[in-house]
Order: structure tokens, then C-alpha cells, then sequence
């Protein structure tokens, strides 16, 4: 989209990089450099959920710019690093879903909100970012949150690393189609990871063609959560 900032290595299939494993442990926190000058410059954000307070840490710069604009207005600040309102939304969605027991993999997972609501609900989550900064945020706010996550990072065009750990009960995604190169990836992977997913989007022109497209091998199921729409996904 011709009004959106600089593109960043960030987005899901910006660049091909190899799938690398990493547990939310403090030696990866450490290795990747959490406690780095840009880690400490964080900022606390809550979030209220039906279940309780959610605790998030955000890198300064871009918690001063609220996702809160039209569907077209984009940061210069790394995408992962936006609290999207689409992840809040879908946090919401998963908070108190029968997720116990479940397997469930975020795809594009930036600050991971999703992930977190999911776990809390008691799901063994895999949290997946192609970028090394998201996934070591997202280990400080897993412990900040008392849950367990692992995280990989993964670029969507060679999840050969992810697709052995499938399959999985559920896949979820928000806010991740910010251009229409994502489309055919998804639509090969999502079917290859879990029977369902849940898919978070503003009204993106690309979730337009995703859907369209989804439609056929999936059964689509959409449910309006103000500016954002969650379609649930069912194989068959």
C-alpha cells in the first residue's frame, strides 16, 4: 500500500530465514539481548481481559503510537513492535476459550498478546515471529505473565522446521496480511499446521483476497469485535 512506512524485515515473508527453535528461558533472553539498551527502554502496558489483567512490556517509541487510525496508517517503528488492536481483539476472543489441554501456534505473532491470553487459558502455546527482537520480548512477557511459551521464528515461505511440529489444535493470526504477497503462503500453511484457525484482520484489501480464497477448502466463520473481524476457520 502506497501510504504505509518503510517496509521492515519483520513482516512473515520479507526474508527467508532459517527456523530456529527458542524457549522462554533466561538464557535466551539473555543471548539475544534483552536487557539491552532498546529492552530497557520498554514500557509497561495492561490490557483487561474478562480473565484479568494482561502485563506487557513494549518497546517505548512505538507504544506512543496507538494503533487507533485507519486501516492503511502503518508505522515506521518495526510492525512487530505495535500493540495492533486486532491482537487485543483476538486476545479477548481466546481469553476463557476451552483451549485446555490444546495445541496452538501464532503465526506472525509480533508482542504475541494472543499467545498469552491462550496460554492463561491453559493452551501449550508456540509463538512465531520471523523476527529474533519480537521472540525475545516475547519470553520477558511470558514470565511477566506467568505462562510458558515457546517460540520459534519462522518465515512462512520455508516453514519446513514448523510444519514437523504439526499438527496442532489451533493456528491464530492477527493483523497479519498487510500485503498481498502474504496471501498464498498462508493459504498453503494454515491447512498443513491445525483443522482450525482464527484469523484477526482490520479490513485489510489483502484479508479480502485471503478469504475469498479460504473459502473454498474452509468454512468461514466471522464475528465483528468493533473495526476488527475474527473468522474462525474450519477445514472440510
Amino acid at each position: 500500500m502506497s501510504t504505509r512506512g518503510p517496509r521492515c524485515s519483520t513482516h512473515p515473508g520479507a526474508s527467508a530465514l532459517r527456523d530456529e527453535r527458542h524457549l522462554t528461558a533466561d538464557r535466551d533472553a539473555d543471548a539475544r539481548g534483552v536487557d539491552s539498551a532498546r529492552a530497557r527502554r520498554a514500557r509497561q502496558q495492561s490490557i483487561e481481559l474478562p480473565s484479568g489483567e494482561l502485563r506487557l512490556l513494549q518497546p517505548r517509541e512505538p507504544a506512543e503510537l496507538p494503533d487507533a487510525g485507519a486501516v492503511e496508517w502503518a508505522p515506521i517503528a518495526p510492525y512487530w513492535s505495535v500493540l495492533w488492536r486486532s491482537g487485543v481483539a483476538l486476545a479477548r476472543e481466546l481469553d476463557g476459550a476451552a483451549l485446555r489441554g490444546l495445541r496452538v501456534v501464532e503465526l506472525g505473532c509480533g508482542l504475541a498478546v494472543p499467545s498469552i491470553a491462550a496460554a492463561r487459558a491453559g493452551a501449550t502455546l508456540l509463538a512465531t515471529d520471523t523476527s529474533a527482537d519480537a521472540l525475545a520480548l516475547v519470553a520477558r512477557n511470558a514470565r511477566a505473565n506467568d505462562v510458558r511459551i515457546e517460540t520459534a521464528r519462522v518465515d512462512w515461505a520455508q516453514p519446513d522446521q514448523l510444519v514437523r511440529q504439526a499438527p496442532f489444535d489451533l493456528a491464530v493470526a492477527a493483523d497479519v496480511f498487510y500485503e498481498r504477497a502474504s496471501v498464498v503462503p498462508m493459504l498453503s500453511l494454515l491447512p498443513r499446521l491445525a483443522p482450525e484457525a482464527w484469523v484477526a484482520d482490520p479490513g485489510r484489501p489483502a484479508a479480502g483476497a485471503f478469504l475469498e480464497a479460504a473459502a473454498r477448502p474452509w468454512s468461514v466463520d466471522t464475528r465483528v469485535r468493533g473495526v476488527v473481524r475474527i473468522h474462525r476457520l474450519r477445514l472440510g
